[in-house]
């Protein structure tokens, strides 16, 4: 049975609700919660090597794929970094909605993504393009900008936006 949604508006008596199957609307609220701090030594995020040095410093070693979001400010100031989803030894699959969750709770002029490659080699596969290319689309729409999307290796890693994927 298909709900259909109309835009005429119908006053209800008392008697007439309670002979129909009401409906309960859970009144929520949402908060972001602190689980633990790490002190940066930069005050603020000037190139992709300075974001890197802060997710390696958060993530240490994974063995599998870790996908990361560094929030930041208007001055490119870090103001939390959220692990937004794991995947497997050599996949993850997160939607836009996961990875701008935190930036939007903590009102985030932009992000900086990244995530492991296990396998050490930082080059970015077809689905990383894929995904960075989403990512920014629905930053455009959300006024969010997608600063960088870095993928990390067993010792460097790959900004795509100086390696001109963004």
């Amino acid at each position: 049975m298909k709900n259909e949604y109309t835009n005429q508006t119908k006053q209800h008596t008392f008697e007439e609700l309670a002979l129909t199957a009401a409906k309960r609307v859970d009144i929520v609220k949402i908060q972001m919660v602190k689980d633990k701090s790490l002190l940066y030594k930069y005050r603020a995020i000037s190139c992709p090597n300075d974001g890197y040095q802060l997710m390696r410093q958060f993530l240490g070693d994974v063995d599998r794929e870790y996908l990361i979001v560094l929030c930041l400010n208007t001055k490119n100031e870090p103001t939390n970094i959220n692990c937004c989803h794991i995947g497997s030894i050599n996949s993850s699959i997160a939607h836009p909605r996961e990875i701008f969750k935190t930036a939007i709770l903590s009102n985030s002029a932009r992000i900086m993504v990244g995530h492991t490659h296990p396998s050490g080699n930082p080059e970015p596969s077809e689905a990383d393009l894929v995904m960075t290319a989403r990512l920014t689309e629905a930053g455009e729409l959300l006024g969010i900008d997608v600063l960088d999307h870095l993928i990390l290796g067993d010792d460097d890693f790959i900004s795509l936006k100086t390696g001109g994927y963004m």
